[in-house]
């Protein structure tokens, strides 16, 4: 079903690693799509490194929490549709003639239909929600639900017609943002013949029962730091540094704490600069493993078919299976998933990372 569309916009919002896994699907569009410019709807959190990319014209973030707000109340009701209709103008003008919507809900779906693109593509029921379906005239269904997203996403390509072989996706991270990370790391006298690991123990304010105890990453460090002479770099986000802190606080071996990251193209360089990446199930775990930095993922409440890390990355899924998972029990006082998995299977799960890195080393 390829032809001459000249401008596409792709539609994905909500949380960071949503967006980022849509990124092999926009690398199919581009291959057969060479000549047309492509714009993309997201929301704030993930707007900068899709700002960055040299394959995307335009970026519109979508003011959801404003918009929502607004909406939510008879006293501002109108002012929150005159704030969305402000919004698409400029999208409506754009002159899209075919748009992408990988998102598959209500919001996604009005946007769809606002752009004025006459085909719109998503998702039949029962793969979308929120009566999605009725807002895109080019639906398609998936062959079976539970699969990994990134896979879901190059499905619809390929119901649409396209093949969905892909190169790998590449982060373009200005050379501001990289000089900022590289200097930090000089600073910290990181040495690049030694083991880097990177550790993001937080995850999102709304989704606490994906983490990990601190005490076991401080568990974890400490062994990897004296049995490899790794040099372990633990990132945060937002309110995290103070669990970063508490961490760093129960080891007896120094480990660097990342600086504040100013966006996602930050925090991409310090995973690509580093040998492997260790973390929940969260926006940055997917951030290295496109960034291609080997992924150590600690899952949970959730489904590690449906969230598995970029498979042309090598990783490590660790899953306790326990009966009440996946669910979405975010106020979960038991948290039997996350505390069954134990510190020697992390332990053991970076020896073997660590051992294939270091036969590359020896390569070098």
């Amino acid at each position: 079903m390829q032809d001459a569309a000249r401008k596409i916009l792709i539609i994905r919002l909500s949380a960071i690693g949503d967006v980022l896994r849509v990124l092999p699907a926009f690398q199919v569009l581009k291959k057969n799509y060479p000549d047309a410019s492509f714009g993309w709807v997201t929301e704030e959190a993930s707007a900068d490194i899709l700002k960055a990319h040299p394959g995307i014209s335009e970026v519109f973030v979508f003011p959801k929490k404003t918009i929502t707000r607004k909406l939510s109340s008879p006293l501002t009701f109108f002012s929150g549709l005159q704030e969305f209709f402000a919004f698409m103008k400029p999208i409506r003008a754009g002159g899209y003639d075919l748009a992408f919507d990988f998102h598959g809900l209500l919001k996604s779906g009005i946007i769809s239909l606002f752009s004025r693109a006459p085909r719109r593509v998503g998702f039949t029921m029962p793969f979308c929600g929120e009566g999605n379906y009725l807002f895109n005239n080019l639906r398609f269904p998936q062959d079976q639900k539970r699969v990994s997203r990134i896979r879901r996403n190059l499905n619809l390509l390929e119901k649409f017609g396209l093949t969905p072989e892909h190169e790998r996706p590449v982060f373009h991270i200005p050379d501001a943002d990289r000089e900022v990370v590289q200097k930090f790391f000089r600073q910290q006298q990181i040495n690049p013949r030694l083991p880097i690991i990177a550790v993001h123990p937080g995850t999102s304010p709304t989704t606490p029962y994906k983490r990990w105890d601190p005490y076991r990453y401080a568990v974890v460090a400490d062994t990897v730091i004296e049995a490899h002479a790794a040099q372990v770099v633990f990132t945060w986000a937002g309110a995290e540094l103070d669990m970063v802190k508490n961490i760093v606080g129960q080891m007896k071996y120094r480990a660097i704490v990342a600086p504040r990251t100013a966006n996602l193209c930050q925090l991409a360089e310090i995973f690509r600069l580093s040998d492997l990446y260790l973390g929940s199930d969260t926006g940055p775990m997917h951030l290295a493993a496109f960034a291609g930095t080997p992924v150590i993922g600690l899952f949970g409440p959730t489904d590690p078919v449906i969230n598995e890390p970029y498979s042309r990355t090598p990783h490590i899924i660790l899953h306790d299976e326990v009966d009440c998972a996946p669910c979405r029990k975010r106020a979960c006082p038991r948290r039997e998933c996350m505390k069954g998995i134990r510190e020697e299977s992390v332990i053991r799960a970076i020896q073997i990372m660590l051992d294939s890195f270091k036969l590359q080393k020896a390569v070098l």
